[in-house]
């Protein structure tokens, strides 16, 4: 589907613009790989993945309608874009506006999304050719969100965890609404090893890492590191079968499936890390970790045995490990979970961008966005008066 803008703006062209709704990511694929973006959510690999093994598609409830805007021909901007009929793999909770909906005897549903489908991480959600800038695009991207949702009788749109840049350009926009979160954030403080970091806490919150740590080592686990070029079939097959218990043992069925693990390993192995416990030669438990230049990224996990504490020193302190040995600069563990905070990781905001199609819904969501901030900046200023390093004059 496509449709050409007869908006008139500054910068490039504008009569050379044309907008794309495309089913797949490949027809944006010159775009990504001009843009070699380093987050690995970002990249084609990761994209194709979950495409090909029907993570997102028609039927699973994440419809694809990525935007595509091209250049007299040439990609020069992407937005990615889906067809929502529930909010599953979001980690951005609108539950109550579709109450507000429902009430009003109105259609919540479909509902316009644009992230990364299960990954809870801020990034570029709009892509931009070198040389285009989110001024002189953004008219024309939103003119095509707005279209669709016109055409699919949709009641909103949904950028969800967009990253500085783009957050910056849409608080200047007045028809959207911006609304705060906050997760948890590690930074290594040249750190050179686990105990540096340790001696940044206070002595009661290093004495409490030391005691759930020694736990593990009194249960003869061992934690080992296996790089994803060295990762094996096998070594993939375990780590899945812990990730889909996480979801069975709730009743629920895994988003991703073994495929798509099989298919990122292939893609982009120097992105990937698993941390593997076990004891007596047995695995017991993994976690599956992605990481660019800069950060590591904490995914997925799971366990076949209930080990206390061993959730703690797979997913936090062997990461932070790792971090400090690869010297990154970050380690983003996932959304949600205060246990985090005692642990050595800090609050940060993170951002999602709402338009709604009823003017009326538009401006109570608007006041609520302003007033749940000041319950968000609440919040944030209590979690980091709350981090267990120690204070500095």
């Amino acid at each position: 589907m496509q449709h050409n803008s007869s908006n008139q703006h500054t910068g490039h062209q504008a009569s050379s613009y044309q907008v794309r709704y495309i089913e797949s990511v490949n027809e944006a694929a010159s775009l990504f790989e001009a843009l070699t973006p380093a987050q690995p959510f970002l990249q084609l690999g990761f994209w194709q993945a979950l495409e090909q093994q029907h993570a997102i598609g028609l039927h699973t409830g994440w419809q694809i309608s990525h935007i595509l805007l091209e250049d007299a021909g040439r990609p020069v901007a992407f937005l990615p874009l889906f067809i929502k009929t529930h909010h599953r793999g979001e980690y951005v909770f609108d539950h109550a506006w579709a109450d507000a909906y429902a009430r009003h005897g109105l259609n919540y549903y479909p509902r316009l999304v644009s992230s990364v489908p299960f990954t809870p991480v801020t990034g570029q959600r709009l892509l931009l050719a070198q040389g285009y800038q989110f001024a002189e695009i953004w008219p024309f991207i939103f003119q095509a969100i707005q279209a669709l949702a016109t055409q699919q009788q949709a009641s909103s749109w949904h950028g969800l965890f967009i990253d500085q840049p783009l957050l910056d350009f849409l608080q200047t926009q007045s028809d959207v609404a911006i609304r705060y979160h906050c997760q948890f954030l590690w930074r290594n403080q040249a750190y050179t090893q686990f105990d540096d970091f340790l001696a940044a806490l206070t002595a009661k919150k290093r004495k409490s890492i030391k005691v759930e740590r020694q736990k593990i080592v009194q249960q003869g686990i061992q934690v080992q590191w296996i790089e994803g070029a060295e990762l094996t079939i096998e070594d993939i097959a375990f780590f899945y079968q812990c990730y889909a218990n996480t979801y069975y043992v709730r009743g629920q069925r895994p988003y991703l499936t073994y495929e798509f693990f099989c298919q990122l390993l292939q893609k982009m192995p120097q992105q990937i890390l698993l941390i593997k416990a076990s004891r007596d030669e047995q695995g017991i438990a993994a976690a599956l970790f992605f990481k660019d230049d800069q950060t590591l990224y904490g995914r997925y996990w799971g366990a076949v045995e209930a080990v206390d504490c061993l959730h703690f020193e797979v997913c936090y302190y062997q990461g932070i490990e790792y971090a400090i040995h690869q010297q990154l600069k970050f380690f983003d563990p996932g959304t949600q979970g205060e246990h985090k905070l005692i642990r050595g990781f800090a609050p940060v905001y993170t951002h999602s961008v709402h338009w709604l199609t009823r003017p009326e819904f538009m401006q109570a969501v608007q006041e609520f966005c302003v007033q749940e901030k000041d319950y968000i900046d609440d919040y944030y200023r209590a979690a980091l008066a709350s981090t267990p390093f120690k204070q500095t004059s």
